[in-house]
Order: C-alpha cells, then structure tokens, then sequence
C-alpha cells in the first residue's frame, strides 16, 4: 500500500480515494463492510439531494357559469361611471331583472276589473231595489194607519196643477208627483188626511208624517220615518213618547217652546233640550207642509161633500 492515500486521509478525507487495483478489495477496504466502503457510503447519503415528498393535489373545480343576475350586475358596473355608480349594486341587478309590461295590458287589465265591478252593482242593485222598495211602501202604510188612528181604507191624492186628484195625468210619471193619502172609516166617513215631508235636520234628512184633520183644523199624530240624528240627542224626535204625542191635538202652525216654559196654547210643543235643532226640523216640516197643501185638503174636501149630496138629491128627486 503507498504512502499517498494516507497523507489524503491525514488532510481531512476531502476527495474520495479511487482504489488501487486488486489492492484495496482484496483487503477489503472498499467492501461494503470495509472502512472505505462505510466511508463512501455516508458520502454519498450527504451527497444525494432529498427529494420532497410529492402530494397529489385535487384536481381544479369547474368553473361556475354565471348567472343572469350576476352579468346583468357586472355589465351595470363596468357601464357605470363613477359619479353614477349605483349605491346598492344588488337593488339594480333586480331593476335590470324586471320585465316592463306594457301599458295597453295595464288599461286593458284595468278596465276589464272596472267592468266586473260595475257588472255587480248592478246586479246586487237589480236584486235588492224591489226589496227595498217593498220594505218602503210596508213602512208607510203601517205609519199612515198609526197617523189617522186605523183607518178602514185610505186613497193616495196627487197634488197637480194646485189640487188634489185620485187620477194622475197619463202623460206623467206618478212616482214623481207630489201626494197625500186620505184616510176612510168603515162607514165611508173621511178621518182625516195623512201628509209626509221631509227637511235637512242637524246630521241628515229628516223624514215624517202626519195626520191631520180638515174639519177640526187639528193634528192627529206624528211619526218620524227616517232619521240619521245624533244618537241620545237628536234621535229623541223619534223615540222621546213625550215630544211624538205632544202633536196630537195642536193646531198649526205650531210653535216650538223651551220646556215648561209654553203657556198652554194649542200652537205651542214643547221642545227636546240639547236637541232644539231636531226638535224645530220637525216642527218647520209640519208647518211648511201645511202652508203648502193646506187649502188643497180643504178644497177637496167640500168637493167631496157636495158629491154625495148631488148623488143623494138625485136619486130622490
């Protein structure tokens, strides 16, 4: 063996030693169990670079296609400027998103609901009008016989060209004309006319009756048809006993009084307090009503006077 491998080991082993033919292996120095053979090893464990350790990554995700909100949003952004950015981004995406309807389907969406609408009316009014009406005219016979005391029978009278007649006009409607209704005992004997009026009141129109008798000039009742008056107040006109009887028996034109404070007259209805309004309304209907047709009912009804003595005279003659 030479003296140049071991000045090499002396200086550190920097360079690996090549072998000398034979020499080395046959000693055993460069085996694998060898000092030299260890030696070359561990270099080359320091030597091979370490390899990382390869993880195999997931594979990329499909890309999401986007949506129609999401471009209608992106394309008002990038069409934007920046004095006219839209405050709320999501606000304009659901703009963009709505469908304009077009104005004609609006009218015609409109008046097609206008029409059905109308159409019920009208039919709800076709089928409750002879209802009402037939309500009406019960109510007003029952308070015709209330006013004139149970008449047998009573005639309606139309009020036309200044008289009184049980035949209207064939050229006029009669619901339009102006009329009262003249009450009959069973005898035939006259009881007294039935006369209705009505007046703005302090709520609403204020509707009554009332009976009157031509011969004695005096009234036989009131009744009260319609009123819409204050309730606990002005209603009293109709549900006070005291102030509806107090017309019994007076002689118009009456004249409305504080309570307790009248002096006996014939002419004189005391009126309701805390309803003076309600109370002269009623009093200015009966007076009016009166001073209207008072010298018809009392033409009519010499007329009827003479007519059966003319009948009697000449069925004795």
């Amino acid at each position: 063996m030479s003296d140049e491998p071991d000045r090499r080991r002396r200086r550190g082993r920097k360079l690996p030693i090549a072998p000398e033919a034979g020499a080395a292996d046959a000693n055993g120095l460069n085996g694998p169990n060898g000092p030299n053979g260890e030696a070359r090893q561990e270099g080359e464990a320091e030597a091979r670079p370490i390899e990382p350790d390869v993880v195999d990554a997931p594979p990329p995700a499909a890309e999401a296609e986007p949506s129609a909100d999401a471009e209608a949003l992106a394309a008002a952004e990038a069409g934007a400027t920046d004095g006219e950015r839209p405050a709320d981004p999501e606000a304009s995406a659901r703009e963009l998103s709505v469908k304009e309807v077009p104005s004609w389907r609006l009218i015609l969406t409109l008046a097609a609901a206008g029409a059905m609408a109308g159409l019920a009316i009208v039919l709800v009014f076709g089928w409750a009008e002879p209802k009402i009406e037939a309500h009406r005219a019960a109510a007003l016979r029952a308070a015709i016989q209330e006013v004139l005391g149970g008449p047998e029978r009573y005639e309606t009278l139309f009020v036309v060209d200044g008289s009184l007649t049980t035949v209207p006009p064939a050229n006029v409607d009669s619901t339009e004309l102006d009329r009262i209704y003249a009450g009959y005992a069973a005898d035939g004997s006259q009881m007294g006319f039935a006369i209705a009026g009505e007046q703005p009141g302090y709520q609403d129109i204020v509707g009554l009756i009332f009976g009157y008798d031509a011969e004695s000039g005096q009234l036989l009742g009131m009744k009260v048809l319609e009123s819409k008056e204050t309730p606990g107040l002005g209603d009293k006109i109709e549900k006070d006993s005291a102030f509806v009887s107090s017309f019994r028996g007076s002689l118009p034109p009456i004249e409305g009084v504080k309570a307790g404070a009248g002096t006996g007259s014939e002419h004189e209805v005391d009126m309701i307090t805390g309803a003076t309004i309600s109370s002269r309304t009623v009093i200015e209907i009966i007076n009016k009503r009166m001073e209207s047709i008072g010298a018809m009912i009392q033409a009519y009804r010499a007329e009827t006077r003479e007519a059966p003595a003319a009948v009697s005279a000449e069925a004795g003659g």
